[in-house]
């Protein structure tokens, strides 16, 4: 068990959940970063009493320092502070529950001293896994998975040779519009697609899950975790959300890892493991859940999915244009600015339009990640 925590993004829905995984534990946090929450953010810093809170957006690092003035707390701005929270050297690990590929420098900043990391911020690994599962290994950092899929994998996985994994068998709930075609999801709202029917989540997540395309990215984030090719995983539809994923093993055995629908439980996990600590999550009651179902993905009616594990196989920055237009699809569309489907026509443009770099560098993956985003902006920013 780690002894205390930074949490990077402590004001979205993974960071307030590890304050409450924080506090039930009664585990120290020595770090809080935020993008510009005030309010919230100096109620966490009183509440928990960190060294420094990280503001990343300049004048409401200005506010919040004002009014904890009357503290110690130092309080940091900019991408500099994020970078200070992640490596603030009283804490053995930092979560990165910060959303978007602002994650990638404080986690690498975080590997580099090779503390452990609780890893949330799945864009990291799709921006740049190769980089950053090889930084790990070279750091001795331990990263610890918080989706629940993949703490479900890594717990299905641990104690065993790799030589004995057949396939990995990735659940998804098919979101809120499971079923429905391409056409009918045409008029969309956000406010609907921020309406997920099983797991309590932050709007963009929301809408992910909605387009399916979170399931794409968290495909290519099980191929860099676990080190496995596009080959070795299947997307398999759990409108449930009991069984967060399975691994096949080459004798045929199928391992799952079961729970009820709660990032408490793999949040917990990621900061006691090896141990396991009692926690206040409802328990699993199988005769209530009655029955379990699974179905093959649709494709033609998940568009987005497609284009990610057709990311997956391409490689190189073609999963860092995918991120990275997708995020700025998904802020445009929860802005009332471009359509449901836009979302997926602007990824899949600006992955025409912009060339795929094959094993890029670190500053490749910046740049590459730069364009998609101008370019989201460019062709799709004033469709509405």
């Amino acid at each position: 068990m780690v002894k205390a925590i930074s949490v990077l993004g402590s004001t979205g829905s993974i960071g307030k959940q590890t304050l409450n995984v924080a506090r039930h534990l009664k585990m120290p946090v020595k770090a809080l970063s935020v993008q510009k929450s005030v309010a919230l953010a100096e109620q966490q810093a009183r509440e928990f009493h960190p060294e420094l809170v990280a503001v990343f957006d300049e004048a409401a690092a200005k506010e919040l320092a004002q009014k904890l003035s009357d503290t110690d707390i130092r309080v940091v701005s900019g991408e500099a502070g994020l970078i200070e929270a992640a490596t603030i050297p009283s804490a053995d690990c930092v979560v990165t529950a910060v959303s978007g590929a602002i994650g990638l420098k404080p986690t690498l900043a975080a590997i580099d001293t090779g503390r452990r990391i609780a890893l949330a911020n799945k864009e990291t690994l799709v921006c740049a896994g190769e980089i950053v599962m090889a930084r790990a290994q070279e750091k001795g950092a331990e990263i610890v998975p918080v989706d629940s899929e993949h703490s479900a994998i890594f717990q299905c996985l641990t104690g065993r040779d790799r030589k004995e994994l057949k396939k990995i068998l990735l659940t998804g709930s098919g979101g809120p519009f499971r079923g429905k075609t391409v056409a009918e999801l045409e008029h969309i709202t956000p406010e609907q697609a921020v309406k997920h029917p099983n797991w309590s989540m932050g709007a963009k997540i929301s809408v992910d899950s909605a387009t399916m395309m979170n399931k794409g990215l968290e495909f290519i984030e099980a191929m860099r975790l676990f080190d496995c090719t596009p080959d070795d995983i299947e997307v398999i539809i759990h409108p449930e959300s009991i069984i967060h994923s399975m691994v096949e093993l080459v004798d045929g055995t199928v391992i799952a890892q079961l729970g009820v629908p709660d990032m408490e439980l793999p949040i917990q996990l990621a900061l006691t493991w090896p141990e396991r600590a009692a926690s206040p999550a409802d328990r699993l009651d199988l005769t209530a859940v009655g029955k379990m179902t699974f179905e093959k993905p649709d494709f033609a009616k998940l568009p987005c999915l497609e284009l990610a594990i057709q990311c997956a196989r391409r490689g190189g920055t073609a999963t860092t244009i995918l991120s990275a237009a997708n995020e700025i699809a998904v802020a445009l569309f929860l802005g009332h600015r471009i359509g449901y489907n836009d979302i997926y026509r602007s990824v899949a443009g600006a992955l025409e339009r912009i060339p795929v770099v094959s094993a890029p560098t670190l500053e490749e993956i910046l740049e590459a990640d730069r364009l998609a985003r101008n370019d989201v902006r460019e062709h799709f920013g004033t469709c509405m």
